[in-house]
């Protein structure tokens, strides 16, 4: 995409952290940006302080999505450029972990993209101009960890669908294109996943404010708006991956290496 004047952009987990932080950049840009966010205050809040149009939404719920999609069409007609962000973070030992903790992490960090994709692509390919869709991963989505394991999954996963889809996309000749964004670590609400979780799919996971730790001290931190940044340069470049911590590649190379080394 060459021009974001004008452009209707969604970003889901837009009330905090790394989604209004892409939502401000992309209004800086001149995007028409609408957030979704579970937290009906935070949203509400955020819509008015950036210039967004706030919808709620539980991105774990497919009907929940599509009504967001619904909506975004009828109000502003269609959308060019689809952030599929919202993500929990908490942690435990994948021995540990209750199959309650794996729904939550997969509804939300997985299905929430799943249900975002699904929900928008169709309006995307109708545009005559095409579109963008951007799904959030991390850096945790191309190396391992422990305690990570099941966000790992989820993020793994995340990468899959967004390189295929791309994939597809090109075979398609689509003018649709396609950016996994893989960030680092950010100032976020991030350490406090917990509070949406629903009451049914309580187990192990627990929050971990790692910003705030001895080992978080030794990190490069971010603000949200340079990831939002980053975002808007990947749509304008076409980029399939975007990257907020080129520093933090010695993990994912070794993995690659190990792969290699196995194969060879």
């Amino acid at each position: 995409m060459q021009e974001l004047k004008g452009k209707v952009a969604v970003v889901t987990g837009g009330a905090s952290g790394i989604g209004r932080g892409i939502a401000t950049q992309l209004i800086r840009a001149g995007a028409r940006v609408v957030i979704a966010d579970i937290e009906a205050d935070a949203l509400a809040r955020t819509a008015g302080e950036i210039g967004a149009t706030g919808i709620r939404t539980d991105v774990s719920n497919a009907d929940s999505v599509a009504r967001l999609a619904h909506e975004v069409q009828r109000r502003f007609g269609t959308a060019h450029i689809v952030c599929n962000n919202a993500g929990v973070g908490s942690v435990a030992p994948i021995a540990e972990m209750k199959l309650a903790d794996w729904q939550w992490l997969i509804n939300v960090n997985l299905w929430g993209v799943i249900h975002g994709v699904h929900a928008f692509l169709p309006m995307l390919k109708a545009n005559a101009d095409g579109g963008h869709i951007v799904n959030t991963s991390s850096m945790g989505g191309l190396a391992t960890m422990p305690g990570l394991g099941g966000y790992a999954v989820t993020k793994f996963a995340v990468v899959a669908l967004s390189e295929t889809l791309a994939l597809e996309l090109a075979d398609e000749r689509s003018k649709v294109g396609v950016t996994v964004l893989c960030p680092g670590t950010v100032r976020t609400n991030i350490a406090r996943s917990t509070r949406n979780r629903p009451a049914h799919l309580e187990g192990r996971l627990v929050d971990v404010d790692l910003q705030h730790s001895h080992f978080g001290a030794t990190l490069r931190w971010l603000d949200p708006e340079a990831v939002g940044d980053v975002v808007v340069q990947a749509i304008l470049r076409g980029d399939l991956y975007a990257f907020t911590h080129p520093d933090m590649k010695a993990p994912v190379l070794e993995r690659h290496r190990r792969i290699a080394d196995a194969l060879g």
